[in-house]
């Protein structure tokens, strides 16, 4: 099987157009016409993962390994390190990101992961009505993301609507209607902005809310005549108790 045919399987499932504008989704290292027989589904790729992996092997990841534009290729720095790692073993690389993120991550986590029914849904943000109070809302994100502790902005002791974006989606703030906002990444001025605001956000990691993606993408894979192997990603962060 070509790179080109499941460039397209993935395409068809999610298709690469829907992408923003800044973002990279789509062939990010690799050639059309190459025979692939092996595919390493993951998160991201490290230089562990690439020296393990067999010559020749796809990687079909959420973030892509490029995202600007690269004015040298510098082997000491990041990217370049590691697309040098690819190129020497003739590895390749898909990206689906935001396009993913729109067609099945966040719905993913939303229904599957947390088990909010949805009732409405915009590009990158899903949306469940009903009724949770706050500690009990808390918990049960911690318990099914496995969380050790969570972030929140503001109060709300009674909740009636959720709303979440897996990422990094504080951005996309102002375009919810929730109660509750839930998402990764949120930064100092994004809280401070909510609070004047009344809203209550809740970050639920980038790292964390995004680490399904390798199950649903091995499910899109999973009828094509090659073998897709899951790599469990790695959480760039680790807690330290001193």
């Amino acid at each position: 099987m070509t790179l080109q045919h499941i460039y397209d399987h993935i395409d068809e499932h999610s298709p690469f157009d829907l992408q923003e504008k800044w973002d990279n989704s789509g062939l990010v290292v690799g050639r059309m016409g190459d025979e692939v027989e092996r595919v390493v589904v993951t998160l991201d790729v490290d230089a562990e993962m690439i020296d393990e992996t067999e010559e020749g092997t796809l990687f079909v990841v959420h973030h892509p390994l490029i995202f600007g534009g690269l004015k040298q290729i510098n082997y000491d720095t990041y990217p370049s390190n590691l697309l040098a790692r690819m190129i020497r073993k003739n590895q390749s690389m898909i990206a689906a990101h935001t396009n993913f993120d729109q067609t099945h991550l966040n719905r993913y986590v939303f229904k599957e992961v947390l088990g909010f029914s949805l009732s409405s849904e915009v590009p990158f943000i899903c949306r469940a009505e009903g009724e949770w109070h706050y500690h009990t809302l808390l918990i049960h994100l911690k318990e099914k993301l496995g969380l050790p502790h969570l972030k929140v902005v503001g109060k709300k002791e009674t909740i009636h609507s959720i709303a979440l974006t897996t990422g990094s989606g504080a951005s996309l703030m102002d375009q919810v209607n929730a109660d509750c906002f839930l998402t990764g990444d949120i930064k100092y001025h994004d809280a401070t902005k909510a609070i004047s605001e009344g809203r209550m956000l809740v970050d639920i990691g980038h790292f964390e809310s995004e680490r399904f993606f390798g199950d649903v993408m091995g499910d899109v894979l999973k009828n094509l005549p090659v073998l897709a192997i899951i790599t469990p990603p790695k959480n760039p962060f680790r807690v330290e108790t001193l």
